[in-house]
């Protein structure tokens, strides 16, 4: 038996109708709710009535039931106590509660001491009964730390298979920023030799074309190395937004105005259309990247003599931005490997422009971190419309 059972639970005897006719004990300071005259089921919250009651049925059919969970309110907040009962040689229903089964037995044990020393047989039984229970529950106990085992062992291989994964991503995108990184710089390695080369300076070559190769070369690795770098940032979960109240059409304005001059370059024409917008928060900074890349991106795959849309405009809470080309559309099967890192499809800038091929991947993590999302629609021969839509305040 556990000495201090009795210290911490209620006992009450109840008559046939599980009325209270007196309290025994009551360990929780109960007050009002436990005296005499009241309905055992009236402890209980309203979920736990029906179980209450089928406790009384078993108490009274049985003369005897143990283990049972009910929750009492108390406080404010929500006790469960294990119940246990038995019927005595008067008719009395003793019925007491404890934090646990072992505690409930033990009191419960006390109390008909207390109450009447003529059921010896009933005590045996609640014994074995506790002593069932306590093997049971070591086997549960048992099954449990097992269960635990097989789940941490499951989840620790399914974590070494994304580290292997990871691992192997990591190895694919160093080789392939390697390779990206090795033709411009043996492009800028053999024009500077060029220049270095004074037999050939003499010839009169135009050093300009030269510097031109070195300049644009120079211009692609750096770009490459800039985004590789935002990359691995955002990958790793350290993309921090600035987030503030800003003039969204003012932040369009300025990134088509900043493509103008290669759409000029490319006799092609950037039409804009604003429509009003509510109060937007956003960070400034990163939708400057999220419009240059894609505006660019549509000057870039534009013919000359066409034209470039972009459209800002107001759904509901969120603001939505278009970016439409007349280029030679994008396929199913390059769509599908437009927001992966590094991944190659066969479009091409019609003046020959390269890409890193992380542009889509940082500016689709962006607007996914201000909680607005990203698609796009192609048909080949017809052009491709990106579109991005963003809630105008961030979630709370």
């Amino acid at each position: 038996m556990i000495s201090d059972a009795p210290e911490r639970g209620i006992a009450m005897l109840c008559d046939e109708e599980g009325v209270v006719v007196t309290v025994l004990r009551d360990a929780l300071d109960l007050g009002e709710a436990l005296t005499p005259g009241v309905l055992f089921t009236r402890l209980v919250d309203r979920a736990s009535l029906s179980k209450a009651l089928s406790f009384l049925v078993t108490l009274k059919a049985q003369g005897a039931a143990f283990n049972w969970e009910l929750n009492l309110p108390r406080d404010g907040q929500m006790v469960t106590l294990h119940f246990a009962g038995g019927r005595s040689d008067d008719g009395l229903l003793l019925i007491v509660g404890a934090a646990n089964g072992r505690n409930a037995a033990a009191l419960f044990e006390d109390m008909m001491r207390m109450s009447n020393e003529h059921v010896n047989l009933l005590r045996e039984a609640l014994k074995d009964r506790t002593r069932a229970e306590h093997d049971a529950e070591l086997y549960n106990e048992i099954s449990r730390l097992n269960n635990d085992l097989v789940a941490t062992q499951r989840e620790l291989a399914k974590r070494n298979a994304e580290l292997e994964r990871l691992n192997e991503e990591k190895n694919r995108f160093l080789g392939m920023a390697a390779h990206d990184l090795r033709n411009p710089l043996h492009l800028i390695l053999g024009h500077a030799e060029f220049l270095l080369d004074e037999s050939l300076m003499a010839r009169g070559l135009d050093t300009r074309q030269f510097l031109e190769v070195i300049r644009t070369s120079s211009l692609f690795m750096s770009n490459l190395i800039d985004d590789l770098l935002d990359v691995a940032k955002i990958e790793s979960g350290e993309l921090s937004l600035d987030l503030a109240p800003v003039d969204l059409e003012d932040v369009v304005r300025r990134n088509v105005a900043l493509n103008q001059t290669l759409a000029v370059g490319k006799q092609t024409e950037i039409l804009l259309r604003c429509a009003p917008l509510p109060a937007v928060v956003v960070d400034a900074g990163k939708m400057d990247q999220v419009l240059n890349n894609l505006i660019s991106n549509a000057v870039k795959f534009s013919p000359p003599g066409s034209r470039v849309e972009v459209d800002l405009r107001s759904e509901g809470d969120r603001f939505t931005i278009s970016v439409r080309d007349q280029g030679p559309g994008i396929s199913e099967e390059d769509q599908a490997k437009l927001f992966r890192p590094f991944q190659r499809t066969r479009a091409r800038g019609t003046a020959g422009e390269k890409s890193t091929g992380l542009g889509l991947v940082i500016v689709k993590r962006i607007v996914e971190g201000h909680g607005g999302s990203i698609w796009l629609e192609s048909c080949l021969g017809e052009g491709t419309t990106f579109y991005v839509s963003v809630p105008c305040m961030p979630s709370q």
